[in-house]
């Protein structure tokens, strides 16, 4: 290569997609580069042309913005035409009441965003990284920002790396490439170029930015920087991807457009036949359309739906689950479909040993994780034997000796330092019973022959307790083999019986674990130095095979195993091999038949991905733009679909997906910024909550509207009735308002705490395509709706007619009407069980206190004299209140009674449905 300094680069420079399939010195000549790197001058001219190496970041939302989101709302600018229009015509009352309404309900939601937004911050992880780079022919300690194409880095253990690069010096060189590719295993390196065709994860050539160095040093010269880079790439495709709208915000802005044309039409052909056929005044017909708009509109329930929202966001946040969009909580609780990365989601994200074969016998090993908890089980699963305790503690002791890692306890979390391999080893040991300091004291190292790739085998010396010395080797089974002559048996050393070996490497492969094999020799008692001839030299002895995988989480399979329950389909989709993808899968109690590669999704035409999507639960070597495309056929075949996932691969199916769930404490930053849910424990089985949340936040949103659209149509009913009669309105559209604001925040709310219906994690989801309103809850609406217009209306009639007082007859309709929301609210508690069972009074709290503090805002209202003087009141005799509760209180029963009816013909409908749950669904 070329000692001198490189020449500039040429202004034409072409990009470098294939930097890994070509040699080191056709890239030094490609970046007009070389091995002792660039010019400080040329650095400098590079980096203006090219831009500093970091990737653009999204700036934060300003304050005003995200304050003027909350309005942007169908609901909302209906109410602020409302208010704009009582104003106009000088209704302050009404115009004053819509306005709170409305500022209630945007300050809620803009707090919330602000706190999410917060919490995410402080889970964050933002660092400058530092290099080592060469300019001018010297080594400089420099911020990776400076880096350019054609920049020569060296690495070493424990840093990230800085840019994309290709290596052209590898000592040993081990990458963790587990949040750009799912590999689980780090990655070992080589300066040898491969295929142009080669997956990402497979290009042994390269290190790529964000990653991070388990092991080993090298060179590399930097290809890509910035946005160039694969992380880079990645980042741009997320930009690419619009965020889905949320079911629930789907449904209720067809709600509001639906009501808002109904309103808008018997609004108008209301006004029309009072001027036409009533005679009505054009001032009064424009009041009286005023009122029935004002009636119809359900002006609480944007502030109910986003209370409801808030309050499960609270409880989610104490179940772990940090929620960044508000609307977001909804949607979980539709989901049917959840799509998962493996590594750190599914598994632990941490190297395990699972299996140790010894020439005997195969023993389990419990516990997962960098904790030091578990035991060593024979497969049969007895204890082991003395004999076989003595051949375990020689394994432990090669694992603990001839390894540079170690683990540490901080605050009941263990981290490792150095390898994971090696780290897995080591706690191998720890479990055994082995003390790390004391067996470091007893069998002191003397020398060491590091991992290197051509000889694929570590070795250190070490002094034993009496005196002797003795080499202790760790490598692949395959290298160990061939240079093993014998085995430790139960009777001592004994000739090495490579079949079984072999047949014993080739079982644990196929488990889809990672194997390194054990052994030992006697060393000359003088000696002090180790040299790769004296472990060649013979007389090596095998000792133990060790099987090692980062395994499944234990609540993980329960989480599955409940989402199966559910009726949410769990897919696997990850960047590691298929065949631990299979094992893992399997034991996941995932459908592991079927293992499609990302090659195998490249070749499937976009028509016909959906359908195997719909038939294969696991898929690996995938890239994000795989994920993202299996996402997108899966929302094709109109699923509801989660995403988790904690790597920079993940990042564009997340923002895809209708809910986006990222790792807080092992995931990166671009995962947490895609996804609308972040896990602060990083466990899967938080999700199973959160969609059990979910559903119960989705049934109480529909037990409001369901509460508050009858009152809403019984109030515009008894104006409309009144305009068509040419009589006085029963109720004014002051005193409208007044119900609603008292009945939103009080009788409504109550239905933000309801517990969660029977069997909630048991029945299906709900389809992606239902409706807020069913058939059967539309029917509900109606019914209850005619029945308080009528309940209302006669009242009202009677009174007025029996006094000729319209204040009091009008006092009389406001009561009634809450007090018949009041009887209400008691039946409309649950969907569809029934008011007499326990467990239907259970958790009744909020709703009984509810009543009781709007009976007494109603007494204040009814006899307070300032109100009386407000609201054009008379008050009520003690009698009135009597014939009140006897006019509104059987709604209670006709509801029940529906609702027994409903129950009834579900059963009979389930009867010849098998599978069906016999539940009534809505």
């Amino acid at each position: 290569m070329n000692r001198s300094l490189p020449p500039e680069l040429p202004a034409d420079a072409p990009p470098l997609p294939d930097a890994h399939a070509r040699t080191p010195a056709d890239l030094f000549a490609q970046l007009a580069s070389s091995d002792v790197g660039l010019s400080a001058t040329e650095a400098y001219r590079r980096r203006i042309r090219w831009g500093e190496n970091r990737l653009p970041a999204n700036p934060p939302t300003p304050a005003w913005r995200r304050w003027l989101r909350q309005f942007h709302n169908l609901f909302i600018y209906v109410l602020l035409t409302s208010a704009l229009i009582s104003s106009l015509i000088q209704h302050w009352v009404d115009a004053g009441v819509i306005m709170a309404v409305v500022l209630i309900n945007a300050t809620i939601g803009f707090i919330q965003e602000g706190k999410a937004e917060a919490a995410l911050r402080s889970i964050l992880r933002l660092s400058k990284s530092q290099c080592l780079v060469m300019r001018d022919g010297q080594s400089f300690t420099l911020d990776s920002q400076l880096l350019v194409p054609g920049d020569v880095v060296t690495l070493q253990a424990g840093d990230r790396v800085p840019a994309d690069m290709r290596l052209f010096y590898n000592k040993s060189l081990h990458c963790d490439e587990a949040m750009l590719t799912g590999e689980s295993q780090p990655t070992e390196k080589s300066v040898d170029a491969v295929p142009l065709d080669t997956p990402l994860a497979e290009r042994r050539t390269m290190a790529y930015m964000g990653t991070m160095v388990t092991f080993g040093t090298a060179r590399g010269l930097v290809t890509h920087t910035a946005s160039r880079t694969q992380i880079g790439q990645i980042s741009e495709l997320v930009q690419q991807v619009s965020l889905p709208e949320t079911p629930l915000q789907r449904q209720l802005a067809q709600l509001a457009r639906q009501l808002t044309l109904v309103i808008l039409l018997v609004t108008a052909a209301t006004a029309v036949f009072g001027f036409l056929v009533r005679d009505y005044s054009l001032a009064a017909m424009f009041q009286g359309a005023i009122g029935i708009a004002v009636a119809a509109i359900p002006e609480g329930l944007p502030a109910i739906v986003t209370i409801t929202l808030a309050m499960g966001v609270e409880r989610m946040a104490r179940k772990h689950a940090l929620v960044r969009r508000l609307p977001a909580v909804e949607v979980l609780g539709a989901v049917d479909v959840i799509c998962s990365d493996k590594t750190g989601t599914l598994t632990a994200n941490a190297m395990t040993a699972r299996l140790l074969v010894t020439s005997t016998a195969r023993f389990t090993i419990s516990g997962e994780g960098y904790a030091p908890i578990g035991d060593i089980q024979h497969h049969h699963g007895r204890s082991p034997s003395e004999d076989e305790q003595q051949q375990l503690n020689t394994a432990c002791s090669i694992a603990l000796s001839c390894n540079d890692a170690n683990v540490t306890e901080d605050d009941g979390d263990w981290n490792i330092h150095g390898d994971p391999t090696e780290a897995a080893l080591h706690v191998l040991a720890l479990k055994q019973g082995l003390n790390a300091a004391d067996h470091a004291r007893r069998r002191p190292r003397l020398d060491t022959l590091p991992f290197e790739t051509e000889k694929r085998y570590m070795a250190s010396l070490h002094q034993t307790a009496n005196g002797a010395r003795e080499i202790a080797i760790k490598g692949a089974p395959d290298q160990l083999l061939h240079l093993c002559r014998y085995q430790w048996g139960p009777r001592g050393i004994e000739p090495l019986d490579k079949h079984y070996w072999e047949a014993e490497v080739n079982f644990l492969t196929n488990q889809g674990m990672r194997v390194l094999a054990l052994a030992n020799k006697a060393a000359a008692d003088n000696a002090s130095q180790l040299h790769h001839d004296q472990v060649a030299a013979g007389g090596l002895v095998m000792v133990a095979l060790v099987g090692i995988s980062d395994p499944p989480r234990a609540e993980a399979v329960a989480a599955i195993a409940q989402c199966q329950q559910a009726g949410i389909r769990v897919l696997m989709i990850t960047g590691d091999n298929p065949t631990t993808a299979a094992v893992i899968g399997r034991e996941l109690g995932l459908a592991a038949d079927r293992v499609v590669t990302g090659a195998e999704l490249d070749q499937v035409a976009p028509q016909d991905l959906p359908a195997l999507a719909e038939k294969v639960s696991i898929f690996a070597r995938t890239s994000p733009a795989n994920k993202l495309q299996l996402v997108q056929a899966l929302q094709a075949h109109r699923h509801t679909l989660a995403m988790t996932g904690d790597g920079v691969n993940d990042a564009p199916a997340l923002r895809q997906a209708d809910i986006g769930i990222a790792m807080g404490q092992k995931g990166t930053d671009a995962a947490r910024d895609a996804a609308a849910f972040v896990l602060t424990d990083d466990n899967f089985a938080t999700i199973v909550g959160a969609v059990a949340e979910g559903r119960r936040i989705h049934d109480n949103i529909v037990k409001s509207i369901v509460f508050i659209l009858p009152t809403s149509l019984a109030e515009a009913s008894v104006i409309l009735l009144a305009i068509l009669f040419g009589w006085l309105l029963p109720i004014t559209p002051a005193q409208i308002l007044w119900v609603n604001m008292i009945t939103a925040v009080t009788l409504t709310l109550a239905l933000a705490f309801e517990s969660p219906e029977a069997n909630l994690m048991q029945r299906p989801p709900r389809p992606r395509h239902q409706r807020l309103l069913t058939p059967r809850l539309l029917y509900r609406v109606m019914l209850v709706g005619g029945i308080g217009a009528a309940t209302i209306f006669l009242l009202f009639r009677w009174q007025l007619q029996s006094t000729g007082d319209i204040e009091l007859a009008r006092c009389v309709a406001v009561n009634a009407l809450v007090c018949f929301e009041a009887f209400y609210l008691l039946t409309a508690r649950s969907l569809h069980d029934a008011i007499w069972h326990r467990r239907y009074w259970a958790g009744s709290g909020p709703a009984l206190l509810s009543i009781a503090l709007v009976a007494v805002m109603q007494l204040a209202f009814t006899y307070w004299p300032l109100s009386q003087e407000v609201f054009s009141l008379a008050p009520l005799a003690p009698a009135h209140w009597l014939i009140l509760v006897a006019a509104t209180s059987p709604i209670l029963l006709l509801v029940e009674l529906e609702k027994a009816w409903l129950r009834h013909a579900h059963r009979r409908w389930s009867l010849h449905q098998p599978g069906v749950p016999g539940h009534v669904h809505f």
